[in-house]
Formats: structure tokens, sequence, C-alpha cells
């Protein structure tokens, strides 16, 4: 196994509900450990010359209650921002989005260690659960967090995205991840078949067979 794949190892998830306004929301949440003062991961996480290293471009007023525009990916309001350990956004893409937020939340860990959390709650329309389950989003935040993680180790992402999503090796990490939220969702109370059945077509979708 890559190192790269191996990074799967290293995050827990969760799935959950939630209620919210809008409804019943679904949420993931990722967990893991950097080897990384807090500072500096948060600096990572709100400087938009950082953020497009290992995740995408931004641009936007990016300040509290001020709107963000991720490149070719979802947008939003900056709904809550308590520097370095908690940082809350609107996380609105398509016409008609619905309710969706993400929220980043930082603890330290002695000096050079830090907890990273990320928690997306969203009311998702019941077809698109019924067909993915948790993965849907499950596995682009695992992608999200390998790129904060070689980020922080100065790696980097790789020189050529879209040849690397391509490889042997991101189709193994993306393989790799569809099965843990499929476990996530049946660690949740899922039953067996329907968590087979949503792993399945995550897979496909990110991993179409060639």
């Amino acid at each position: 196994m890559s190192e790269i794949v191996d990074q799967i190892n290293h995050v827990h998830r969760e799935v959950g509900t939630r209620e919210v306004a809008d409804g019943e929301a679904r949420t993931v949440l990722l967990r893991r450990t950097y080897d990384a003062a807090i500072e500096d991961v948060w600096d990572a996480c709100t400087d938009p010359e950082r953020i497009s290293r290992w995740f995408l471009p931004v641009s936007g007023d990016l300040k509290l209650g001020g709107h963000y525009q991720l490149t070719g990916n979802a947008g939003g309001e900056i709904l809550r921002c308590e520097p370095p350990r908690l940082l809350a956004v609107s996380w609105l893409f398509g016409e008609n989005p619905g309710f969706s937020e993400v929220e980043v939340r930082l603890t330290a860990e002695g000096g050079e260690r830090t907890v990273f959390e990320l928690e997306h709650i969203a009311v998702v329309p019941p077809e698109m659960w019924d067909q993915f389950g948790p993965g849907a989003v499950g596995v682009g935040w695992d992608g999200a967090l390998l790129g904060l993680a070689l980020h922080l180790t100065g790696e980097g992402a790789p020189a050529d995205p879209e040849a690397w999503q391509a490889s042997d090796e991101a189709r193994e990490f993306m393989t790799r991840s569809s099965e843990r939220w499929g476990a996530a969702y049946e660690a949740s109370g899922a039953p067996a078949e329907v968590v087979a059945a949503t792993t399945r077509a995550t897979t496909e979708f990110y991993v179409p067979k060639g």
C-alpha cells in the first residue's frame, strides 16, 4: 500500500442525523490528527493562497458575514470565524442547494499536533441518499483531508491532479474511502444490504470501470 493510500487509515468517520430548520439533516464527520501546530493548520484552512495549494482556488469577501466562492465548486457565507479553533460556512452548490453547512473545528494536542474535525451537515434529497449514502460527499472530503496532509508536510499536491485522478493509486484511494464510508454508515445503524448497495454505487461513481 502506498503512503497516500495509507492516509485513509488516519481518519475517523461518523454518519448521523441532526434536526435543522429545514427538517432532518444528514451529517458526515471526519476527524484526524495532523503533526502541525494549531496556528499552522488554521492558517492553511483560512488563507486563500494556501487553500488554493491543497484544495481549490477561493475568492470573495473572506471575513465573518462575507461570501466565498470555490472555483467550480461550492460557495456560501462565512457564518462563524473564531481563530484558531472554529470556522463555519454555508456550503451551497447548484440552483436549489437547500440547507448545507460545513464546520471545521481544531483542537491543539500538545505544541505541534492538532486534532482536525470537519462536519458536513445537509438536508439531502432522499433519492440521492438512498442511492449513494454518505459516500457521495465523504469520498470528496477524504480527498480534501489528504490534500491538507500533503500540504502540511510540505509534499504538496500532485503536479498533474487530473492525471493522478486516473492513476491506480487514486482509484485505490477512492475505493478504500468508499468502503470506509460504508462501514461508518453501517455503524450508524444502516442495514447491511443498504450499505452494500450505496457503497457499490459510490465506488462506481468515483472509480468507473474503464
